[in-house]
């Protein structure tokens, strides 16, 4: 669903960060954010209630190589992680080019990252998307965590397809650029490709 502009010569590919409550989304975003050249990155805006802290999502366009002559440019949302705002999930799904599903690796959020992901197929679904057809990465985030899952564990339960993944520790950054770069080139892939 990218957006061509002919004026200034840009696709505009969007990217959203799906996953349970406080799994890493936003430390994400603000770790590329804040490692982006400012020429490079447009604003972050971040959306904030009055009762939920974690309902926002930050905007950044990334620009990235060039195909057909048109620049990439690259649009990062994250959504709101509780199930309870999923008409903002819906939203911001909308239009949507990629998907980086991150997963928290504590032992006691198995059974949220299973919740969010199954939300994430059925949002996707409602709009006439296929999670298996669309270019998708999963992160394990919270690597550095005492006692975090064994990543064997955590593949069997939310990587049934063995789609690209990546043990990450967002505070830190280790495999965020990672994982933004293997979504990015498939993103890429499928734009070459005509879709």
């Amino acid at each position: 669903m990218s957006f061509i502009n002919y004026a200034s010569r840009e696709i505009n590919c969007k990217i959203v960060y799906y996953g349970p409550g406080l799994c890493g989304k936003t430390t994400n975003l603000q770790f590329i954010y804040q490692q982006t050249a400012p020429e490079a990155r447009g604003k972050m805006i971040s959306l904030a209630t009055e009762t939920e802290r974690t309902l926002f999502f930050d905007f950044m366009p990334l620009s990235l190589g060039e195909i057909r002559g048109f620049k990439t440019r690259f649009h990062l949302y994250t959504v709101p992680g509780q199930v309870f705002y999923d008409a903002s999930r819906k939203l911001i799904l909308k239009g949507v080019d990629g998907v980086v599903f991150v997963a928290d690796s504590h032992e006691e959020r198995m059974d949220a990252n299973a919740e969010s992901l199954e939300n994430l197929r059925i949002n996707l679904k409602e709009q006439g998307y296929d999670l298996d057809k669309l270019p998708y990465i999963i992160q394990y985030n919270k690597r550095d965590v005492p006692g975090a899952m064994p990543v064997e564990e955590l593949r069997r339960e939310l990587n049934p397809a063995n789609v690209p993944e990546f043990e990450a520790c967002a505070t830190s950054g280790e495999g965020v650029f990672e994982t933004l770069k293997a979504v990015a080139k498939l993103i890429l892939i499928d734009l070459k490709k005509g879709k």
